[in-house]
């Protein structure tokens, strides 16, 4: 039965608008052929999704690749990533490697589930890579039983994007809201909306990435240490964000909204003055021209009644691994000269896609060192990297968005009056019965 409900979760739980670049299409890239790879003519096939962060990011470490190795052949296969993980469980449930790539993104979220679930059908990358190398934090979610599995890959770290001409007009700078916990944050949004009418940030009411951040930034997640008991009722970080999260909802400050578009469109549009969120948004920041030098980043506000909180979290983020299916030796390779190691890839990435990653090494490189004219001459990506080193690491386990459902509704709940230890209780009580 637990085998059965983890495939089911693995199976069914869709990409959310908070995790790292939502707008994944499903077409392919570099190759449709998706046929398992030759070992004698080391044939690689990759699966992933987004076309202009992942596939593009996947296809410069494939020109990397075959600067020394012009033989190699690397098919990168672009698919939703809703239907990576529909055909991941059927090839891995069906025993078969038919159809299956070698390389496959999986969201740091999800990789305990097929990790676990699968146990036998990931290969052992301990001895290609050293996990040291990487972001302690993305070590957890892509290892299992002391064995390194995933290569990880891209930093979810999160930032505070604000408006420098808003605060401005409301008396602040961006160095007002550096290190501050949320209750600051609130302060200063009521403030600009006083002095410009311009509503401080979006939320969408049925989206949880403002929550995992704040609870992550403590050092909590819902789940316990183990990675499968439900910590919902009596976990203080979570009852402090949920606390947090409705103060924001009644400050008078928040354009709600329902998805990607109108999330873009209201940042785009000069509707907010703040963007707390992953780095990965930076992209869509910058896709409106003129507000160049109209905004800043600054460190994640945290939770003010939370003893261990910091000015740090993560949202978002994936990591490569390769199946244990014919061709794996050569999938390993490529990868560890690649994404397990080449600091000049990272930052060719970095320029051309805007990826910060998790390889320690890389934050050392030029790209990183660079200021942003759009964002005032600060040096952001340095910044990025810099606070990538300083997120807690959790454990995600395998039930992050099966308890967000049930959560979801518990905070609505909470949000329309009723007593929140009651509704932790009872959403405790239901992820208990449903999540083992």
């Amino acid at each position: 039965m637990k085998k059965a409900m983890i495939l089911l979760l693995a199976s069914f739980m869709l990409l959310t608008a908070c995790s790292s670049k939502t707008n994944d299409g499903a077409a392919s890239s570099g190759s449709t052929d998706t046929k398992q790879a030759d070992t004698s003519s080391k044939e690689v096939t990759v699966w992933a999704w987004d076309p202009n962060f992942n596939i593009k990011a996947m296809n410069l470490a494939k020109e990397a690749y075959q600067k020394d190795h012009p033989d190699a052949k690397v098919n990168v296969v672009e698919y939703a990533q809703a239907d990576i993980i529909q055909k991941l469980n059927t090839g891995l449930t069906s025993g078969t490697d038919s159809g299956l790539p070698n390389i496959v993104l999986i969201e740091d979220y999800r990789a305990q589930s097929f990790l676990q679930a699968y146990p036998d059908s990931f290969y052992d990358m301990s001895s290609s890579i050293k996990a040291a190398d990487f972001a302690d934090y993305k070590i957890g979610p892509t290892s299992l039983d002391g064995k390194q599995y995933g290569v990880p890959f891209d930093s979810g770290v999160t930032g505070l994007y604000v408006r420098t001409d808003y605060l401005k007009q409301a008396g602040y700078t961006p160095d007002d809201l550096k290190n501050v916990d949320w209750d600051k944050f609130i302060e200063v949004g009521k403030a600009v909306k006083a002095k410009t009418g311009k509503d401080w940030l979006t939320l969408d009411p049925s989206d949880l990435g403002l929550v995992r951040v704040m609870i992550q930034g403590a050092g909590s997640w819902y789940l316990k240490e183990d990675g499968t008991t439900p910590n919902l009722a009596g976990n203080a970080a979570l009852k402090d964000a949920l606390q947090t999260y409705k103060k924001l909802m009644e400050s008078n400050t928040v354009k709600i909204i329902s998805d990607w578009s109108q999330f873009t469109g209201a940042l785009n549009s000069g509707d907010v003055g703040s963007v707390p969120t992953g780095n990965w948004i930076t992209a869509s920041i910058k896709a409106e021209a003129s507000q160049s030098g109209k905004w800043a980043v600054v460190p994640t506000p945290k939770l003010k009644n939370t003893p261990n909180a910091v000015n740090a979290s993560n949202l978002g983020g994936s990591s490569w691994y390769v199946l244990n299916v014919p061709g794996k030796e050569a999938a390993a390779e490529f990868l560890a000269k690649t994404m397990g190691s080449n600091v000049d890839l990272y930052q060719k990435m970095n320029k051309e896609i805007g990826v910060i990653g998790t390889l320690k090494a890389a934050s050392g490189g030029e790209a990183y060192k660079q200021a942003d004219e759009f964002f005032g001459g600060q040096k952001a990506i340095q910044d990025f990297a810099t606070w990538t080193t300083q997120i807690p690491k959790v454990n995600y386990g395998m039930h992050t968005y099966a308890i967000e459902d049930i959560l979801a509704v518990a905070l609505q709940n909470y949000l329309k009056g009723a007593d929140l230890d009651s509704v932790l209780a009872e959403a405790q009580a239901q992820a208990e019965s449903q999540v083992k």
